[in-house]
């Protein structure tokens, strides 16, 4: 292929890529997104490889993570040329990913690159989970949030299960265009026979997969409905979503504006007698804590509403004299005690506090309103009661649920350890004013789905301008907001489950598996004898 044709797959890829995700909403393309690039990188040297999966990787994440740009400009205060170059190194660093995929790939024969690639795929989505803190955002399975019985299957795999089969359906179809082309040479010794023969088999192991997983998901929806009808705990849920500007929040001019706004909300869906009312992140414009006025004004809220009331509001401990501030949330109780309080554990880098300091001294001053939070460290379960009867005619069922704040939901590690302690549902608090109007809210809530499949519990999410929404156990989004509307929705979600999945229990073990099978391949591999010189 000529360099012209060479370059353009990879450059289809990485549109293609960008088309799948939230934005777009075109995820049935994921299963064939990858193929141009797989064709391309056949017969290139490593280097060349490399350059290709490096182009396709950095137009997908440039198309996919635009939103930077606004949320630095419009509210972190930057100029619009560091933000850009902002957005261009992230790209670039995540881009390297895909990058490292295509120039691995190139050192194995065709029978065993095709072999390795979704192991591969996962094994390197696993280490940007979790290298320089972690950004899994657009990992490839997350595409198809919308295609529920695909993704049942996470609550054994976690979102990696579905990238796994992504990209493995991917490869068949790229080695069927190759086993049916005059484009390249056989894959092995056995000529164009040789070819198909390899090529049947991997398409049959993969339909097979494929058809595993789609079964197993159905089932998996099934038994849910079918339990929805005799399952008799169940909680009423109110999600206040305030639509607090962001130039509006921490503005003293404001104040009582915006905590007059949540107030008229919360009266507004007492009316439907929640058991619990969410709050989103920061949704209080003060200390909790030492704010006398505005602390008593939220106990009598919540005496007057009957309800429990969860709300976001900074927080603080005093250390050695000084203040400690912590991004936290606190449940009231309909009697206006403290039931609980719980502290932000995954910060957010040059939002919520400066990584390496010392070296980057200059960022918080170029950076409007970056905080200097600290970490929580306890995974705190918070009780809360069903103030009604049950159908069973059980009064006051008490219900465990664990609490998410912004982007930490997007860790699957971090929400499975809720789950495992206790939390029969999870509780996600954010604010995604940042992104404007973009596509950064829903491909945010994309990943809470998969939270839900994950650890078989529901999850409801109060985003301050949306999209907030109660996500059942399969996944399924039951009901949503539109961004940048101030309301509020209530509904009523399933609790008492006391089966933990195996994600719950275990956690990543089908990732570090495709580790462990990634660098077995190599070391069978002839310890990388190169096939290609390093051109």
């Amino acid at each position: 292929m000529s360099n012209y044709k060479l370059y353009s797959a990879s450059l289809l890829s990485g549109f293609l890529l960008i088309s799948i995700f939230p934005g777009f909403n075109l995820e049935i393309f994921a299963w064939v997104s990858l193929v141009p690039l797989f064709i391309a990188t056949r017969k290139t040297s490593p280097l060349a490889s490399l350059k290709l999966g490096f182009i396709a990787g950095f137009v997908f994440y440039i198309g996919v993570i635009y939103w930077v740009v606004i949320a630095m400009t419009k509210y972190g205060g930057m100029p619009f040329i560091v933000s850009l170059t902002v957005l261009i190194l992230l790209s670039g660093y995540l881009a390297i990913y895909v990058s490292l995929f295509t120039f691995l790939l190139s050192y194995f024969s065709n029978q065993q690159r095709y072999i390795l690639a979704p192991f591969l795929w996962v094994a390197l989505e696993l280490i940007r989970a979790h290298f320089l803190t972690g950004f899994p955002w657009a990992s490839l399975g997350y595409s198809q949030f919308k295609t529920l019985p695909v993704i049942q299957i996470a609550d054994v795999t976690g979102v990696y299960g579905v990238s796994f089969i992504i990209v493995m359906v991917n490869a068949a179809i790229a080695l069927f265009i190759e086993s049916i082309t005059p484009l390249h040479p056989p894959l092995n010794k056995g000529g164009s026979g040789g070819v198909r023969q390899f090529a049947t088999r991997y398409m049959l192991a993969t339909a097979i997969l494929l058809i595993s997983f789609s079964i197993y998901g159905f089932w998996r929806i099934n038994l849910f409905n079918s339990e929805l009808k005799t399952q008799n705990s169940k909680l009423k849920v109110a999600l206040i979503q305030g639509n607090i500007e962001q130039d509006m929040k921490w503005d003293e001019r404001y104040q009582n504006e915006v905590f007059d706004a949540h107030v008229n909300l919360t009266m507004q869906a007492s009316l439907d007698k929640p058991d619990l009312i969410v709050w989103p992140e920061s949704a209080t414009p003060f200390y909790f804590q030492a704010d006398r006025n505005f602390r008593s004004k939220m106990i009598e809220l919540a005496q007057r509403g009957g309800s429990f009331i969860l709300f976001g509001t900074p927080g603080y401990e005093i250390t050695d004299g000084k203040n400690v501030p912590y991004n936290r949330a606190y449940l009231l109780s309909p009697h206006g005690d403290v039931a609980g309080k719980y502290d932000k554990i995954h910060l957010v880098p040059f939002g919520e506090y400066v990584p390496l300091r010392k070296i980057l001294f200059f960022i918080d001053k170029m950076v409007v309103g970056i905080g200097d939070f600290q970490s929580g460290e306890e995974y705190t379960i918070f009780k809360t009661q069903n103030s009604r009867p049950t159908f069973a005619g059980v009064p006051k069922t008490q219900n465990s649920f664990g609490v998410l704040i912004c982007f930490e939901v997007i860790f699957p590690d971090l929400v499975r350890r809720f789950v495992k302690n206790g939390a029969e549902f999870l509780v996600n608090i954010t604010n995604d004013g940042w992104y404007g109007k973009t596509a950064a809210s829903p491909q945010h809530i994309a990943m809470v789905a998969f939270r839900a499949v994950e650890n078989r519990v529901p999850v409801v999410r109060a985003a301050n301008t949306g999209i907030s929404g109660i996500i059942e156990p399969t996944g399924n989004i039951k009901k949503e907001t539109d961004i940048f509307v101030r309301t509020h929705i209530s509904g009523e979600i399933k609790t008492g489950s006391t089966v933990k999945t195996f994600y719950t229990q275990y956690g990543d073990v089908f990732a570090y598996l495709c580790v462990a099978v990634t660098l077995l391949l190599f070391f069978l591999s002839k310890g990388l004898t190169l096939k290609y010189k390093f051109i």
